[in-house]
């Protein structure tokens, strides 16, 4: 059996599974402040998940893996312990970084501008610079931060790890702290054995093996069954996700798409700022299911709708200042949201159609994770925009990806181009 970590922004998950990938037992738990996260939060959620799990699955795990939000850093010691605060994936800093880097930096921002806060090598000579899955791995191994930090190149992409090489980028190696970057391995790839203490403390086998995780992102992507070329996978969230696999790399910043290493293929993605967040802006869940129940998928809204939450988008325009439209706002709350859902229709469609305008494949059907995945009205009108069957993902939960990722290591992923 195996045992998967989801640590999110408001709170964390647990899943185990069997070898047919069945899932045997599920728990959650929220963090009291979801925006000011510690350490302390997460090695609490960290003992109460594994301490849920029931005594007969708990002694009979076999692996274990976790994912975590890409972009939090933090400085800490050999002994653990942070030097100064976690900075959150959420939090903007700004650094001064090559304009021409073929992938976000904002992780390596974040590190720098802490490195700078708490005064630089002098007040963290004994600090190594840290992910949050990276942190909690070493808290659940045996050893430590004894032999230096270890860092999976998913959760490490936005810090300056170059996928390609398996090392860190020439903009990463120029930093100040550069020698306190963590080591990169290939997510799945087996980082030791779980601590003793631990192991006896939560009833954990003694040789439970860990293995290197990925980012919350990539583990759903693997819950979800899109496994293959020509699968493409929306997440409907607070923003809008798209993910597909691609033969080759794909890095444009301009465009807001970059690509993380996934075995053989890239998985290539983008972000649009447009979501879900500018529906509950708007209506509660109650209401939204309502107002979509009666809505006519079939016929077009005569609204022209951008349903951003604010000025600027990022994917597939990117355009700092674009401007949203969300009038005019109909009488007929139902009118209101279909104007809206096909308004982020068209924005799906129109990413589709960036990436393969990019070089990667055109998606030949389209799965869909997160909140907004149970709406048919909204699946038919994305169909509609797509051109494409769209169908729900098999699993939505990153903590199942993640426990695929213990169960299967390294062969998680593809192991040949096709």
């Amino acid at each position: 059996m195996a045992a998967g970590l989801d640590f999110g922004t408001s709170g964390a998950r647990l899943c185990v599974i069997d070898r047919r990938q069945r899932c045997l037992f599920e728990s959650s738990i929220r963090y009291p402040q979801a925006r000011e996260q510690g350490c302390g939060d997460w090695e609490q959620a960290l003992f109460e998940l594994l301490g849920s799990m029931p005594p007969a699955l708990r002694t009979r795990l076999d692996a274990l893996s976790l994912c975590a939000t890409s972009g939090s850093v933090l400085w800490a010691g050999r002994d653990l312990r942070p030097r100064g605060p976690v900075l959150m994936y959420c939090e903007h800093r700004e650094a001064d970084f090559p304009s021409d880097h073929p992938g976000p930096l904002d992780g390596l921002a974040r590190l720098a501008w802490l490195w700078n806060q708490q005064g630089g090598g002098a007040a963290l000579h004994d600090a190594m610079a840290l992910h949050q899955a990276d942190w909690l791995f070493a808290r659940l191994r045996a050893g430590g931060l004894a032999q230096g930090g270890i860092s999976d190149w998913h959760n490490a992409l936005k810090s300056g790890a170059d996928p390609a090489r398996c090392a860190w980028s020439e903009v990463a190696k120029a930093q100040a702290f550069a020698t306190r970057l963590p080591r990169i391995v290939a997510p799945g790839s087996r980082l030791g054995r779980v601590d003793p203490w631990l192991a006896r403390h939560l009833g954990l086998p003694p040789a439970l093996r860990l293995v290197a995780g990925t980012t919350d992102a990539n583990a759903a992507f693997l819950a979800s069954g899109a496994d293959r070329l020509g699968l493409g996978l929306s997440s409907l969230g607070s923003t809008l996700v798209l993910k597909l696999l691609s033969p080759r790399r794909i890095d444009v910043a301009r465009h807001g798409v970059y690509s993380h290493r996934f075995g053989a293929l890239w998985l290539v993605s983008g972000a649009s700022r447009a979501g879900g967040a500018v529906l509950r802006a708007n209506f509660d869940d109650a209401r939204l299911r309502e107002l979509s129940a009666r809505i006519d998928p079939e016929r077009d809204s005569p609204l022209d709708l951008l349903p951003l939450p604010g000025v600027g988008e990022r994917f597939p325009h990117a355009d700092p200042a674009m401007l949203p439209r969300l009038e005019p706002r109909p009488a007929d709350d139902v009118q209101y949201l279909h104007g809206l859902l096909q308004g982020l229709a068209r924005i799906e469609a129109a990413g589709y159609a960036r990436l393969a305008e990019l070089g990667a494949p055109s998606p030949a059907e389209v799965l869909s994770s997160g909140g907004g995945a149970g709406n048919s009205a909204w699946s038919r009108l994305r169909e509609r925009a797509l051109g494409l069957p769209v169908r729900a993902a098999r699993q939505t939960e990153a903590a199942f990806g993640a426990a695929r990722l213990a169960l299967l290591g390294t062969a998680a992923f593809p192991s040949r181009p096709p």
